[in-house]
């Protein structure tokens, strides 16, 4: 019998990896976090349907003891969904290494996700895998570009969106990571060169189409940016924007942003429990419906300009779920032992597509692929 440990268990996002994992039989899950009460509460949900064995513990990954306590819980796997990551260290991924746990987290913190790499030599020493970015970020958005590259000779640009619906659940820690780079500059692929933009401006009118239709959206920092130019072998752009589905919502951020820029904010992730606050009051506004969007533009093996689009749609309050998916695809081939592959990575070509759609289709996510080619002038 496999242990699973959720730290953050019963947070945002650990509440949904908790409920898909707990239907898998023969494993001991463990729910922790620093509230032993909120575990147990959930755990008493989940055991109207839990085929694995739920127990509850409590753990702050920043105790001194946490290496001892971790030990003690003899934990084959370790599902990191803690955030923010951004600031963060690796002090739990070291902490898995010492005590022989796989580690997987749900980060999307640039820095640290394109970092985990510095650990790939002790993960190999000790046989074990240590996953970063096992979220919509990078681990969706590679899998969507994986899928498709065989069909370009070479990539031009790769432009990535995703657009919300303002009723999804938003967890504080998605909030504050949100804030941390709000205004504040950081590099991005552009034009065949690396130049600077700044988070949370430069906002344009997209249309994702589908039931999200058009969204105002702006520059996100997230680890494709890094990451993808280098992979894909990329031209000339790796964009990746993202927006608030109410208008007067993204301005107010897009406002947010240019004090921050100008120096009048240092830095808005210190306010981000009275942020999170104000938001909620219009929680009640606008829908359910968000979207993501890949686009892939580059020569296809016709030696003609192509563009392949792929669209995600989700409704009826499945939309959070979508960046737990890779985490539970990689847990489940770590339990059945179908990954082999011993490292420390950011989360890229560890899972397809196809085992993606997969899970969507039991939430009714609806899934579009758009496939545009010409003859190139000249």
């Amino acid at each position: 019998m496999k242990t699973i440990l959720i730290l953050g268990g019963y947070g945002n996002f650990g509440k949904r990896i908790s409920e898909s994992l707990c239907t898998i039989p023969n494993i001991r899950l463990l729910i922790s976090g620093r509230n032993l009460s909120k575990a147990n509460r959930l755990i008493d949900i989940l055991r109207e349907h839990a085929c694995s064995d739920l127990k509850a513990a409590v753990l702050d990954i920043y105790d001194k003891d946490f290496d001892a306590k971790l030990k003690d819980l003899s934990v084959d796997i370790v599902v990191h969904t803690c955030g923010p990551f951004q600031g963060q260290d690796y002090l739990v991924a070291l902490a898995c290494i010492r005590v022989g746990a796989h580690y997987i987290d749900l980060a999307d913190g640039r820095e640290f996700v394109c970092g985990i790499a510095c650990l790939d030599q002790l993960a190999k020493e000790k046989k074990l895998l240590i996953v970063s970015g096992a979220s919509s970020v990078p681990g969706l958005s590679s899998t969507v570009v994986d899928h498709f590259q065989e069909q370009f000779v070479s990539i031009d640009s790769i432009d990535i969106a995703i657009a919300p619906g303002n009723k999804a659940e938003r967890g504080e820690a998605t909030v504050r990571a949100i804030l941390s780079y709000t205004g504040l500059p950081f590099s991005v692929f552009t034009g065949g060169q690396w130049k600077s933009v700044f988070g949370w401006m430069d906002p344009e009118r997209i249309d994702i189409g589908g039931i999200v239709g058009k969204r105002w959206l702006a520059n996100v920092d997230v680890p494709d940016l890094a990451l993808f130019p280098e992979r894909y072998k990329v031209k000339d752009r790796v964009s990746f924007k993202a927006g608030l589905e109410l208008s007067f919502l993204h301005l107010c951020m897009v406002i947010m942003a240019f004090l921050c820029k100008i120096g009048l904010v240092k830095n808005w992730a210190a306010m981000t429990k009275l942020i999170v606050k104000m938001s909620n009051w219009f929680i009640h506004f606008g829908t359910d419906q968000g979207g993501m969007q890949v686009k892939i533009n580059g020569l296809s093996l016709a030696g003609k300009a192509k563009e392949i689009i792929w669209d995600l749609y989700a409704d009826k309050g499945v939309g959070p779920y979508i960046p737990t998916i890779s985490t539970i695809i990689l847990v489940k081939k770590l339990i059945d032992d179908d990954i082999q592959q011993v490292s420390a990575l950011p989360c890229m070509g560890l899972h397809q597509l196809q085992e993606f759609e997969t899970y969507i289709q039991e939430m009714d996510i609806e899934t579009k692929i758009t496939i545009n080619e010409e003859e190139l002038n000249g």
